[in-house]
Formats: structure tokens, C-alpha cells, sequence
């Protein structure tokens, strides 16, 4: 009797698993569009709640509209705090946990607004003409801190106002400048500059405290994470670059700046000619943690952590023998260890540094973590988990036992619909015999007794790195839903293996990367009996699309190539661009310094090598590869009568945001990988 109820609930289960396997489909754009995105947990003062953001998109509003919820730190039944048909974000708790501060764009312009928890409506805080950003708390509780735009020095602010409005009206669309640094990624300068304003929590007229013809956080390398309050609330550390050469080739100069809530004058506190920024103040006041660069003019340079000693005027570098780039910083209560995040291997780990040891100890691998915040007590971290087949949601980590516990979970129901397979890693041997690291990813429905097309995916940067993150732009899972083994390999130049590993890809852009992307190929066809060795496609974006033109000239191994955002000619990439000491710093010079390194590394040089059927991608507002390089590749490839196709943005940048022209995006780039990898060979 006992052995066939076992045998009937063995059944049942195989059963349900063979029911819910059939009922899985493969994801597709309508699905994934259909993910919400959660972001920026954070903490509330008595640390029983975490206050967090979840963009929706919609395909047919053609955009995204976030609010903020609320789930206990214990974990259990989430809430919406705000619902509006506009913008919520950026919650930020008041010291007594009793409101939240958050960005809305509900009244129009992103502003401040306040809420109380205890119930009531949100009101607003702020009503300023350039609207706020990046709202921050003292933890003194009696002011607020937010960025927003200002008029150079110059520049009637009146006069600038009413020059914006009439602009609105105007047919003319002309601009006027007289300087360099006239745009920077996506948008013109227009003789403004983001200052860093308080405004008491009660409100009133806000004051800015970093009057200047400088930007609060620096165009470059900058973030909502450079400015900070001192614990009692009289004091503000914040980041800016006053280099004379910022708009030539110095663009990675930021120090570090004290001021008064006040607004009196400045005080310089770091004079490194790198980047410095993210100050923290330790909660006893004693200390500020920041992060540092060593090398002037490079933006990929390794971050230290550096702890300044406000009582004695010092500084100590806390991890100059961890080879490995600090990212996220946070204090213990106590101020007595500091937290941080770094890449390894695609994935971001937990370190802690005890002050009196300052001995690194690993608290958390494996996972890829951000949005870092700690409970009061000291005792839970908060923050993001994903992977690259799953979506990001809160956890929960017990700094004690290193017991990790999911808090939300605000897709399972909708992901439960979908076969995505999780990540495999492969190690192989490329250039110079080192060590190369990839992710693998099989499509739905996986069988090893089958064969399938591959699909290599190149990242940019050219320093960044394939992670184990659930893209929302280039995911492997979409990219593997119509049928491909997708494999992403981190070739020299890729961070997380070392800064030297980083330093490698300077100078030498097709090069050992190049190499590296071959070799693993030569590595996934010798080693994966399902992928088609005469099927093959390759992609990639920004240094992704630079590799992608590259290989156009270099090999004829691969089926199809998707070049999006790539730099196509070095020499008019460098009189376009708007950053110039990034080729600068990768060629060793200018055009004229150093044609010789331009000229070599240009893949406008082996047009006439060009074989491969190619579909270039590219967006009218991109500032950082401007779009006149994916016009003169696709015009090459035209003149090479190489069958090619163009997809063209006039509204996007770098990046496709917009869910209607991501929808586009990704149904060319399956049709095109179709035509060319789906043939029966």
C-alpha cells in the first residue's frame, strides 16, 4: 500500500512537471517588455521596511512610468506607496522614518516630494524652473539636497529663461557655440551646468552651494553618489572637476570639495589629477570613505578605496593589494568597517575592511549584487540580486550566518510562463595563453541531441564586461529565444580579472581582443557538439559594433554581423566625439600625434576586405559614437556590394530606450539573424 502511494505521488509530480514543461513557451519581445524592473532598495531608519522603485513599460505609451513600493526587511506581503500616472523614484527615507522624499515628474518637471507614511497625499517640496534631481537626506533630518541646472557664469538667468521659452516657439532650430564640450552623450550643454542646491525640510528658497562655473556632479565619471552630508548635517562633501583642460582632454579630473549647508565658500579637499569621487562619511563623523583612480586622463583605471582621516588630515589607500576595482560603498553603524562591492568574473561580491585590521575579508561570491544598504543594527544587507535568467529582485543577506533571503519577487508569476535557461561558464586559452573567461547560454527547450546556429555577442566599453545580469537592451535570453546558443566571451580589456587584464585592450583595440573572440570560437566549436560550425552570427554595440567592423575586414568565419553604435573610422570618430580623452588616452595621441596608430586600428582602412553580410544600427542623437560612423560603414558595405541593411533612429542615442523602437530593434535583428543562420546547410 505504502509503495504505490509513493509510486501515485512520484507520478503526480513527474506529471505536473511534464504539464508545466509543455505549457512554457518560448519569451518573446511582448513578454519581456511585460518585466517589471525593480531598483533602489532602501532601508528605512528603524530598519523594518525597504522603500523601492518598479518601472512598468508600455508598448503602447511608447515609455516607462515607475512608483515606489514598500516590503518588510523580515520579508512578507509587499505595497505601492504612490501611484500616478507619472513618474515616482528615487525614495529617500527623513531621519525618523516618517516620510519619504522622492523624484516625481507628476506636476511636469521632476521635482521634490514629500510623503507621510502614516497616510495622506504627497505634496511638493520644490517648484524649482530647472526642475531637481537626486534627492538626498541629512542625517541631521533638517535639510534636503538635490541637483538642477543653472546658467553659466555669463548667462543672464532671466534672459536664459526667456531664451528657452522662445526657443519652444521658434522654427529655427539653429544652435551657436564658441567652446568644445558643446554636448555630452545625448544632450547639448547649452551654456548650463548642474549645481548642487538645500533647501530646508519644510521648504522655502533652496540655496546653491556650489556656485560656478563647474557641474555638481562632474560630467564625467560622475554620479548621485558625489555628494553626501556630514552626520551632523553642518557640512557637505561633494564632487566636481575644475580642471582649465576639461573641455580637451582632462575630463577624468574630479576631487573632492567641502562645503557649509550655507553655501560658503569651498575647500579642496583631494588634488589627485585622476578621478576621486563617491565620498561616504562614516556615521561617527571621523572619516570619509571615497573611491580613486591614480591615472590622469584614463576613465577605466582602477578604483581604490581611500579613507580620508578628518582629524589628522590624512589619507590611507585601504585596498592597494586587492586587484580588483571598488564599486558601492557603505559604512557599518558602528563605523568601525566599510563595506564595498567589486567585479569578478562577471559576477560583483561583498568585501568588508575592519579599519583596525584593515584586512580584506570576502563576504559574498557568485552573485552579481548591487544598490547596496544596510539595516541599523548592522546585522542585514540589502540589496539586488540578478542573473542573466533572472530579472532583479530585493534580498536579504545575514552578515552572520551568510543566510541569503529573496524579498520580492514581483515576475515569478510571469517568468513562470517562459523556459530560459540559466548561464553556463567556459574557460579557454587566448591571446598570450592567458586564461579567457565566457558565459554560455542554450536556447528553450535545449536538446544535446540536436544542433543549433551560435550567436557570439561582443561587449563594449571597450572596459566593461559581459555579466551575469539580466540586460534589458542586449539579453541573452532574447537573444537565445528563436533558437541560438548565445556565447559572450570577456576578452582582454574586459574588467573583473585584474587591472592589468584591463590595461591590455589600450592601444591594441584589434588586437588580442580580436584574437580572443577567435580562439573561443575555435574553443565552442571543438568543444560543444550541438552548435553548427557553418552557422554562425556575431553582435555588438559601441566597442561591440568597433569589433564587429573589425571582424568585417579580417575573416569571413561568421554567417552575419549586426554592427550597432560601432566606431567605424578612428580619424572622424576623434573630430565627432565629445569625449576626447577617451581616443586620446586609447591611441596615445590625436590623428595628427599619432596617424600611424589611428590608421591601424581603423576598420575603415580593410574596406576592401569586407565579405560578410552586415546590418548596421545606429541612433541621430548618439554623442559618444556619433552617427555619421554607422553611415560611412553602411555606405562602404553598399559600395562593396555587401548585402547590408540599415537601421536608423532620428530619436535615439547610444542606447535604444523607447519600447516601440526597442520592439523594432529586436524583431530586425531575429529576421536578420534568421535569414542568414536559420538556412537548411
Amino acid at each position: 500500500m505504502r509503495k504505490t502511494s509513493i509510486f501515485m505521488l512520484t507520478f503526480l509530480f513527474l506529471s505536473s512537471c511534464l504539464l508545466a514543461a509543455v505549457q512554457q513557451k518560448a519569451i518573446t519581445f511582448d513578454d519581456f517588455i511585460r518585466i517589471k524592473r525593480v531598483s533602489d532598495p532602501q532601508v528605512s531608519p528603524k530598519g523594518d521596511l525597504v522603500a523601492f522603485v518598479v518601472m512598468v513599460m508600455d508598448k503602447e505609451q511608447n515609455s516607462g512610468n515607475s512608483d515606489i513600493w514598500l516590503v518588510p526587511t523580515k520579508g512578507g506581503e509587499i505595497r505601492m506607496l504612490t501611484l500616478s500616472p507619472q513618474a515616482d523614484f528615487r525614495p529617500r527615507w527623513s531621519t525618523d522614518g516618517k516620510k519619504i522624499a522622492f523624484i516625481s515628474t507628476r506636476g511636469g518637471s521632476p521635482q521634490i516630494w514629500l510623503i507621510n507614511l502614516d497616510g495622506g497625499e504627497a505634496y511638493p517640496l520644490t517648484n524649482n524652473t530647472a526642475g531637481a534631481q537626486g534627492v538626498i537626506w541629512s542625517p541631521a533630518g533638517k535639510h534636503l539636497a538635490f541637483i538642477s541646472s543653472v546658467s553659466s557664469p555669463g548667462f543672464d538667468e532671466g534672459s536664459a529663461e526667456q531664451k528657452i521659452e522662445e526657443k519652444k516657439k521658434s522654427k529655427v532650430m539653429a544652435k551657436i557655440f564658441h567652446e568644445l564640450l558643446f554636448r555630452h552623450w545625448n544632450s547639448w550643454r547649452d551654456g548650463r551646468r548642474n549645481h548642487l542646491f538645500v533647501i530646508p525640510e519644510e521648504g522655502g528658497q533652496a540655496v546653491d552651494v556650489t556656485p560656478g562655473d563647474f557641474d555638481t556632479p562632474p560630467i564625467s565619471l560622475g554620479s548621485s553618489h558625489d555628494y553626501a552630508f556630514s552626520p551632523d548635517g553642518k557640512e557637505i562633501c561633494f564632487v566636481r572637476n575644475t580642471d582649465s583642460e576639461l573641455k580637451i582632454s582632462l575630463g577624468t579630473n574630479n576631487d573632492l570639495f567641502l562645503t557649509s549647508v550655507e553655501g560658503n565658500e569651498s575647500t579642496q579637499l583631494t588634488t589627485n589629477k585622476a578621478n576621486d569621487n563617491s565620498p561616504h562619511y562614516s556615521p561617527n563623523g571621523l572619516f570619509i570613505a571615497y573611491r580613486a583612480m591614480a591615472r590622469a586622463g584614463f576613465e577605466a583605471d582602477k578604483y581604490n578605496l581611500m579613507l580620508y582621516e578628518r582629524r589628522f588630515n590624512n589619507t590611507i589607500n585601504l585596498t592597494k593589494d586587492l586587484d580588483r576595482s571598488v564599486n558601492e560603498i557603505i559604512w557599518s553603524p558602528d563605523s568601525k568597517s566599510v563595506y564595498f562591492t567589486a567585479e569578478e568574473q562577471g559576477r560583483r561580491s561583498l568585501f568588508r575592511i575592519r579599519l583596525k585590521k584593515t584586512e580584506i575579508e570576502k563576504i559574498l561570491e557568485d552573485h552579481y549584487i548591487s544598490s547596496l544598504s544596510l539595516t541599523p543594527d548592522g546585522k542585514k544587507m540589502i540589496f539586488l540580486k540578478q542573473s542573466l535568467h533572472s530579472p532583479a529582485e530585493i534580498y536579504s543577506l545575514n552578515l552572520k550566518s551568510k543566510r541569503l533571503t529573496q524579498l520580492t519577487d514581483l515576475n515569478q508569476e510571469l517568468l513562470s510562463n517562459f523556459k530560459m535557461n540559466p548561464t553556463e561558464e567556459f574557460w579557454f586559452e587566448g591571446a598570450e595563453k592567458e586564461k579567457i573567461h565566457g558565459f554560455l547560454v542554450k536556447p528553450p527547450f535545449f536538446d544535446a541531441s540536436q544542433k543549433y546556429p551560435l550567436v557570439m555577442l561582443i561587449h563594449g566599453g571597450p572596459q566593461g564586461a559581459w555579466r551575469d545580469n539580466f540586460h534589458y537592451r542586449w539579453n541573452a535570453q532574447m537573444f537565445a529565444s528563436p533558437g541560438y546558443v548565445v556565447a559572450m566571451i570577456n576578452f582582454h580589456g574586459s574588467t573583473g580579472y585584474g587591472q592589468a587584464f584591463t590595461d591590455s585592450i589600450t592601444g591594441d583595440w584589434g588586437g588580442k581582443p580580436y584574437q580572443d573572440i577567435m580562439l573561443g570560437l575555435d574553443h565552442l566549436l571543438s568543444q560543444y557538439g550541438f552548435i553548427k560550425k557553418n552557422q554562425i552570427g556575431a553582435a555588438g554595440a559601441s566597442y561591440g559594433g568597433y569589433m564587429i567592423n573589425w571582424i568585417e575586414g579580417h575573416t569571413d568565419r561568421f554567417n552575419c554581423l549586426i554592427s550597432h553604435a560601432g566606431v567605424f573610422d578612428l580619424r572622424s570618430m576623434h573630430g565627432t566625439t565629445e569625449e576626447l580623452w577617451f581616443p586620446e588616452w586609447e591611441f596615445k595621441g590625436t590623428p595628427w600625434t599619432n596617424q600611424e596608430m589611428y590608421e591601424k586600428w581603423s576598420p575603415s582602412y580593410y574596406v576592401q576586405n569586407f565579405k560578410t553580410p552586415c546590418l548596421v544600427v545606429h541612433g541621430q542623437q548618439d554623442f559618444r559614437v556619433p552617427v555619421s560612423q554607422g553611415f560611412q560603414l553602411f555606405t562602404s558595405l553598399q559600395r562593396q556590394k555587401i548585402p547590408s541593411m540599415m537601421l536608423y533612429f532620428p530619436d535615439e542615442d547610444h542606447f535604444v530606450r523607447k519600447p516601440q523602437n526597442a520592439e523594432l530593434w529586436w524583431k530586425t535583428v531575429h529576421e536578420w539573424l534568421a535569414k542568414y543562420l536559420k538556412k537548411a546547410k
